[in-house]
């Protein structure tokens, strides 16, 4: 799995969404959509499964576009291939086109871009934070059946993006080279020289800039500056102990990238399978941790509007967050699935134990963090 491009319930999940608000404003688009059960839906002005007067309907639309075109979901990110596969099981008229799998959630946004008008762009985005609120004006609004079931802190209140499945920043390590680190200054250590990589450029990967901020945090640091996780990864450069290699499960399972800043699920994944190093562990730092989530949008100029639309109501559906769950990474809907009693129960309990403190940056954190990292990111590691 190449992590480079990002790459970003009750009780422990719960506190993924409590702890801190996005903050987000309504963005209007001002599309009119055709009334319910009228016969030319017009399926790119959709807001929401009544536009097309039935979920079968949507399912019907969707079907005769026969065609699903997605970018950016590596098949073992939270268990992605999976989720694909089944998709494809369930509407065998609709062919999924899995386009450059490895790329950012920014290269995400600037594929639509260049493909605006064909019919190769992407049809849907799976987006760190940071990247979504930068691009709302690519995004289409609409809201899930399921859409009452997402906290509020996750979603942009029109849906033009809205969060589906999430993690705390951990830190995976070869446990047949290391102990396990306890704090980020064990990673200044000369014993860990050439052998701390993170998952891609903060300014780019969302993975990379949650690196930055657990640092920041686990530094006595605020939300409200990066600064100190921005130093903390300076220090590393300096010590030459900071890996600047793309991860990937061949990387680590070869202990060319020994020890890994990544979500705690994609961490997880590289002690998984034939090809896993069964050596691999994962820890989640104590003290103060970091949560995010990533988002789930569709493009507003897709060539399969319908399709699109489709996909959103699948990701947010009981059977696909269980998905999500089995993955490893926590589904947005995780609260009101355990309280309906639909959630996987054994696989929420095997979910690693949570920091005593968690935070989540804020949608104004994010911006001012990401204009600090561009600022002085490449300095400070070159």
């Amino acid at each position: 799995m190449t992590n480079f491009h990002r790459r970003a319930r009750i009780g422990a999940g719960i506190a993924l969404f409590t702890t801190a608000a996005l903050g987000l404003t309504a963005c209007a688009t001002g599309a009119e959509t055709p009334a319910a059960g009228s016969d030319a839906v017009d399926a790119a002005a959709a807001t929401s499964v009544e536009d097309f007067g039935s979920f079968a309907e949507l399912e019907e639309a969707a079907k005769a576009e026969g065609q699903l075109n997605v970018i950016a979901l590596p098949r073992d990110w939270a268990n992605y291939g999976e989720i694909l596969d089944l998709f494809a099981e369930k509407y065998p008229e609709i062919t999924i086109n899995e386009a450059s799998p490895d790329v950012s959630s920014a290269e995400e946004i600037q594929a639509a871009k260049t493909n605006e008008g064909l019919d190769t762009a992407p049809d849907v985005f799976d987006l760190g934070l940071t990247v979504a609120l930068q691009n709302t004006d690519v995004f289409a609004p609409y809201q899930v059946q399921t859409w009452d079931e997402i906290p509020d802190a996750l979603k942009e209140p029109t849906g033009l993006f809205v969060g589906d499945y999430g993690g705390y920043m951990s830190i995976g390590y070869d446990s047949s080279k290391f102990d396990a680190p306890e704090s980020l200054d064990d990673l200044k250590d000369a014993a860990y020289k050439g052998a701390v990589a993170i998952n891609g450029d903060p300014t780019q990967a969302g993975a990379a800039f949650a690196a930055v901020g657990l640092a920041t945090v686990q530094s006595d640091g605020t939300l409200d500056d990066f600064q100190p996780g921005i130093d903390f990864f300076s220090e590393l450069q300096k010590a030459g102990n900071l890996l600047k290699v793309d991860v990937t499960t061949a990387t680590v399972a070869s202990g060319e990238t020994p020890v890994v800043f990544d979500w705690d699920y994609l961490n997880a994944a590289h002690a998984q399978g034939d090809d896993g190093n069964k050596n691999w562990k994962v820890v989640v730092l104590d003290g103060t941790g970091y949560a995010g989530y990533y988002n789930q949008a569709i493009n507003k100029d897709a060539p399969n509007p319908a399709a699109a639309r489709l996909w959103q109501e699948f990701l947010y559906s009981d059977e696909v967050q269980n998905l999500w769950l089995k993955g490893g990474a926590r589904p947005a809907r995780m609260e009101a699935m355990t309280e309906a009693g639909t959630i996987d129960a054994d696989l929420a309990a095997a979910l690693p134990e949570v920091p005593s403190e968690t935070v989540v940056p804020t949608e104004a954190q994010s911006t001012d963090a990401g204009t600090l990292l561009g600022e002085k990111w490449a300095a400070a590691v070159q």
